[in-house]
């Protein structure tokens, strides 16, 4: 038997032990089969799966998992394509994640997530660069190109550290001064070492085996932790706003900005995957999109309601939950906070001043995000349909013409 057979087989048996057991050992959690499981679709890609091997997921999933919420959500994200609701939540492994963002479980914050996860593409490009057991055929790119990835995702990682005061990590790597990779790797900084933060290393589900869907997955990750880490400060601005305080709500939206600043930095790195690879994996994503990201539409719907042609087109109408919380009347954004207070206060002031300099760095910061996911877009997909069934490139160029902050004064 080859050994690719041979550990399938060995996977298979982990699963069918799970399915044959009465009931799940008490003292175990199912980090053990989620491990087995993911190194197998780690070697053949999701799309991939034995039909056998998921019927009993299924199985294990709804007689055992029910008390087991880590492993539920594991395997709600692993037979997202074997129950057709394929989609970007469960491409992400955004069940398991936030699972790790719960207060309950550990203080790690959206920001610090993306901050954890772009250390995880560093040692992910520095293992497979120096030898892994990815094995070959994998498409890894050259060594200027890993060069040019780890530059991008270092300075992201530094600019994180940065932000939570940890202390300094160097954004770029310089053999004559003494910085080695190896050193910086030997410093980034590790999920808690936690029972819960175990299942972080089983969040990579990718659905083809090239080497670019591993880094692509853990970018998009992070993205939704931006923006989720966005859409908090964005909520907490409304709310001081409507308290009276706008230079408490400037202070907060100038904290998304910079998390906005971060998040277009994450195009950079995306660039250096390879289009030809991308439209390899591409082919079996169809039915998960970006354009389902509930967080970005959060914070979008947290700024201004959107017009109705956008509320019912196919980027809010992908997120019903979203799209239904906007629709309510008692739903509060920056525009209705500021006009209210606007009209109760009077013009002018220093906090007023400051709040306009703000929001305006939002929009402008916003609209820059844009353009760049516009032009990666258009490198990537040319003119192919976006995965989640858009007009793709199309879809993004018309987008650009959107504003957060349309009925404000300051953006006439």
């Amino acid at each position: 038997m080859a050994p690719q057979d041979e550990r399938c087989a060995s996977t298979l048996r982990a699963v069918r032990r799970w399915v044959a057991a009465d009931r799940v050992p008490v003292e175990s959690d199912g980090l053990a089969l989620a491990r087995s499981l993911n190194e197998h679709v780690r070697r053949t890609g999701k799309h991939f799966l034995p039909k056998r091997m998921l019927i009993h997921l299924s199985e294990i999933r709804h007689r055992n998992a029910a008390g087991l919420p880590f492993l539920h959500a594991f395997l709600d994200s692993l037979l997202d394509k074997h129950e057709d609701r394929f989609r970007n939540r469960t491409y992400l492994s955004l069940p398991v994640l936030e699972l790790l963002l719960d207060e309950g479980i550990s203080e790690v914050g959206a920001d610090r997530m993306a901050t954890l996860l772009m250390a995880d593409v560093i040692r992910f490009e520095t293992g497979a660069a120096g030898g892994s057991r990815e094995g070959p055929g994998r498409g890894r790119p050259d060594a200027e190109t890993v060069s040019t990835r780890l530059r991008h995702a270092l300075r992201f990682v530094a600019q994180g550290i940065g932000a939570s005061g940890e202390g300094d990590l160097p954004s770029r790597l310089d053999g004559s001064r003494g910085t080695r990779l190896e050193d910086v790797v030997e410093h980034l900084p590790r999920p808690p070492a936690t029972a819960p933060w175990s299942w972080f290393d089983v969040t990579v589900q990718p659905v083809y085996v090239l080497h670019d869907e591993y880094f692509f997955i853990r970018i998009l990750q992070a993205h939704e932790m931006l923006f989720t880490a966005i859409s908090d400060q964005v909520a907490s601005a409304v709310s001081v706003l409507r308290e009276g305080y706008p230079e408490e709500c400037a202070e907060r939206i100038e904290g998304a900005v910079a998390m906005f600043g971060r998040a277009a930095g994450l195009f950079r790195t995306v660039a250096t995957m390879r289009a030809e690879h991308f439209s390899a994996f591409r082919h079996y994503t169809q039915g998960a999109s970006a354009i389902q990201s509930e967080q970005y539409k959060r914070f979008e719907s947290l700024c201004g309601v959107p017009p109705a042609a956008r509320l019912h087109s196919t980027a809010f109408t992908s997120v019903p939950a979203v799209r239904t919380a906007t629709l309510d009347p008692a739903h509060d954004t920056i525009t209705r906070a500021y006009l209210d207070l606007r009209r109760e206060g009077g013009q002018g002031g220093a906090a007023w001043s400051r709040l306009d300099a703000a929001l305006g760095l939002l929009e402008s910061s916003h609209q820059r995000w844009r353009s760049a996911h516009r032009g990666l877009a258009a490198r990537m997909l040319g003119d192919a349909h976006g995965s989640g069934y858009t007009d793709g490139v199309p879809y993004l160029t018309g987008a650009l013409e959107n504003r957060l902050f349309r009925h404000l004064p300051f953006t006439r």
